[in-house]
């Protein structure tokens, strides 16, 4: 596994990035072809992206 990020700014960071693949991704999903599959993946990574704030926000300040 990676190294865990403890800096504020790196967590900030790495969030950022996150939220903009998911964003890139929502944007890229047709309305009319969607399958239920793909809304089951979106809400997986927001599933994840909440997981991983709370992760964040448990661990100390460096």
């Amino acid at each position: 596994m990676g190294k865990s990020i403890t800096d504020k700014d790196q967590q900030v960071t790495y969030l950022k990035e996150r939220l903009q693949i998911f964003l890139e991704v929502l944007d890229a999903i047709d309305p009319e072809t969607t399958e239920l599959e793909d809304i089951d993946r979106l809400i997986q990574m927001m599933d994840d992206l909440e997981e991983k704030m709370d992760q964040f926000n448990d661990r100390p300040e460096n």
